[in-house]
């Protein structure tokens, strides 16, 4: 039996307290890192190709359904405002279309040929990376784009959260993280979907570090997209400064980004 569909190791929740309820979820939780950390080698060997893919302008797309979908529309849609890359360079793609994110579209996911379709709409090309994510790593949706992918020498990673899945088996860079029993049978909404995104933080991250969107540990990119950023941004353009933060203040909205302000003063503009 698949692990995401054991039995959980705990029972009769419904006659549980509340703070033991609570006590629980969070043992279970603890486990996550942990198992993340099992697979460092793997996410690794993964960004290691990714990296020259998108130095040389290919994208990354995230394919899943369901819980696994969100986390890859999520991570996706967070990187356009952290490190100021267009939206079209890390793009997540959920069975059934944007509507999927907020209700369930029944079905979506059993359909071996959309998640090609899918990527298809995109003009995907061998330049492109692919990366598949399914708790179970038996989702026909995921299996059946990275497999297409495969036919279209289109290079392919996958996360799921079992030993040994379809999905691994026909990705070229697969990540298992295997963080055992639900706290509720089969709810990979819960484990699964937290190891999931702990994943595609590390893998977007250091790929915008890497793609040279971070200095020192600074967002230099990031878009000014509401007042907390540009107060931030004011704060990093005047350290490395020495502007007043009016002034520094002025030169970031003047010139969009804390990068290119810092570096329109060090050029006396």
């Amino acid at each position: 039996m698949k692990v995401t569909e054991q039995s959980s190791l705990y029972n009769d929740l419904e006659n549980q307290s509340l703070a033991t309820i609570l006590h629980q979820i969070n043992q279970e939780d603890e486990k996550i890192s942990k198992a993340v950390a099992l697979s460092l080698p793997a996410i690794e060997n993964l960004v290691e190709v990714l990296v020259p893919k998108i130095k040389n302008g290919g994208r990354l797309f995230y394919v899943g359904a369901g819980t696994s979908g969100r986390m890859g529309v999520l991570d996706a849609s967070e990187c356009p405002p952290t490190f100021g890359v267009s939206p079209t360079t890390v793009i997540g793609i959920i069975a059934g279309g944007d509507k999927a994110i907020r209700n369930a579209v029944e079905f979506a996911e059993d359909d071996l040929a959309l998640g090609w379709e899918d990527l298809k709409s995109f003009n995907i090309t061998e330049n492109d990376f692919v990366i598949g994510i399914a708790a179970s790593g038996s989702t026909p949706y995921v299996i059946g784009a990275l497999k297409s992918c495969n036919k279209h020498e289109i290079s392919t990673g996958s996360i799921t959260c079992n030993l040994n899945s379809e999905l691994s088996k026909c990705s070229d860079y697969p990540i298992e993280v295997i963080v055992g029993p639900e706290y509720i049978s089969g709810s990979t909404r819960m484990k699964s979907g937290t190891a999931q995104k702990l994943v595609l933080n590390m893998i977007s991250t250091s790929l915008m570090i890497k793609l040279g969107k971070v200095q020192g540990n600074r967002m230099v990119d990031m878009q000014l997209s509401n007042d907390k950023l540009v107060e931030r941004g004011t704060l990093m353009v005047s350290s490395q400064t020495g502007l007043t933060k009016p002034a520094a203040r002025k030169y970031l909205v003047e010139f969009g980004s804390v990068r290119s302000a810092v570096k329109a003063f060090k050029d006396g503009e």
